[in-house]
């Protein structure tokens, strides 16, 4: 049963109120006191509150401010009079959900009851789905925290809902296959299998083979039966990436097998049954492709139910810290690196970037500053930017860099082969003698890493 806190001094109105609301199957918590009430709160567990603004002793206000203490999603209806009316007002600006004028309408405020509910329930719904976004889908994170993300991750959790189709839409680069994952991750397909396809990677005479399969003899070099990415994707989702490159001839068939759910393999006379959920993408304005006739707009129609789109991160640019700080330790510790910071000038010089290659090429250039910074925080001259040279002091540093490296490496590889030098140069896939001119340039002796 879903529990209603109300609280009115009028204890006449309050018993009216319990016992209308128990009837409709909910379970009241009365209290005709500030102090009672302030009680109940600490409680918790309630959906919704119903609060007379005027009360002894203090407000309904007050109250509200109290209960958000305990539940920042509770939504709370103001009972008020008449003569009270611009204070109702003033305590929705406060976050009150809606207010009722007394004598109120039973119907009415039953339908408030309801509404309120639900959308608290929406709420926190939305809101737990966004936190698992931030989860690492095989070890890639969807990260941001501006506007513009929120309403990517309000958009994937509320689709995530659903069974619809969704077309994600953005720049190359600003993390669509990601929000595919995320989708995929967040639904009830999750334990079924995400299958990503490129189309534009895949020539258009085989492409029709790798989504529907063929059977043996079907054409030349079919020595087998192959089952297609649907059937593979069967029960999942199948993520159609930069779908706009799918020829016209090919949209045809793309277009019957998501209607009617079923195909034939090529070669073969028996259709095949499929559920499968579709996710597509493309760095492309898909409608003015549709407009230029190059992409039918009855697929468009068929894809296209539930929009997401990515924003370039030249529109997010406050996000900027929270990747570098991702990036930093993923690349920094994989290359076993202690680099734990840019220098406030070099994250300055990314903040004023306009970032045509989107969040792939901030992680490009954040690799290559780990691996050139030999310090533990990266300096505005380690971070370059497209048509930049790199100065001498860079070259020098990268040749410092490139120097430490070889020596961890060459001091490792004699750990493990214990000084056997021959074993050493068939791991590092050199020459012994080309081995022996390294050791002896850094004066590492394999005779110290040979054991007892």
């Amino acid at each position: 049963m879903e529990r209603i806190l109300v609280v009115d001094d009028d204890v006449s109105i309050l018993k009216v109120l319990q016992m209308r609301l128990e009837s409709e199957q909910y379970a009241v918590v009365a209290a005709s006191e500030i102090r009672e009430a302030k009680e109940r709160i600490t409680e918790g567990g309630f959906d919704i509150a119903l609060l007379d603004l005027k009360l002894d002793g203090g407000t309904g206000i007050e109250l509200m401010k109290s209960l958000r203490e305990v539940d920042t999603d509770l939504p709370v209806i103001i009972l008020t009079a008449y003569g009270t009316i611009e204070s109702a007002v003033e305590a929705m600006k406060e976050g009150a959900y809606s207010y009722l004028t007394k004598p109120f309408d039973y119907r009415e405020l039953l339908i408030q009851i309801r509404n309120g509910i639900e959308k608290a329930k929406l709420s926190r719904e939305v809101k737990r789905l966004r936190s698992m976004l931030r989860a690492d889908f095989e070890g890639q994170s969807i990260i941001g925290q501006s506007e513009a993300m929120k309403r990517v991750f309000e958009a994937v959790a509320l689709a995530a809902e659903t069974d619809s189709n969704v077309f994600i839409s953005g720049e190359s680069g600003t993390g669509k296959g990601l929000v595919a994952k995320a989708l995929h991750q967040l639904s009830e397909r999750k334990d079924k299998p995400f299958v990503p396809i490129n189309c534009a990677a895949i020539p258009a005479t085989l492409l029709e083979s790798e989504l529907f399969g063929f059977e043996k003899g079907a054409f030349t070099g079919a020595i087998a039966n192959k089952k297609g990415l649907f059937v593979q994707a069967d029960g999942g989702i199948i993520f159609l990436d930069e779908i706009s490159e799918i020829p016209l001839p090919m949209q045809g068939k793309l277009l019957k097998a998501l209607e009617e759910k079923e195909f034939y393999p090529l070669g073969s006379h028996r259709t095949v049954k499929v559920d499968v959920r579709i996710v597509s993408a493309s760095n492309k304005d898909i409608e003015k492709e549709v407009e230029k006739g190059t992409f039918r707009g009855d697929l468009f129609y068929r894809v296209h139910v539930i929009p997401i789109r990515v924003p370039p991160l030249r529109e997010r640019k406050e996000d900027i810290p929270l990747l570098v700080e991702h990036f930093l330790d993923k690349v920094a510790g994989k290359l076993k690196k202690p680099i734990k910071a840019l220098s406030p000038a070099a994250l300055q010089k990314l903040m004023i970037y306009s970032w045509p290659g989107n969040v792939r090429e901030l992680e490009n250039m954040i690799e290559c500053a780990v691996v050139m910074t030999p310090e533990e925080v990266i300096s505005e001259e380690m971070i370059l930017l497209p048509g930049q040279e790199m100065g001498e002091t860079a070259f020098k540093t990268l040749k410092a860099s490139k120097q430490d490296f070889e020596k961890n490496y060459l001091i490792q590889l004699m750990k493990i082969s214990q000084g056997n030098v021959s074993q050493a140069s068939r791991l590092a896939g050199k020459y012994r003698a080309d081995l022996y001119e390294l050791l002896e340039k850094y004066r590492i002796n394999p005779l110290d890493f040979r054991q007892e």
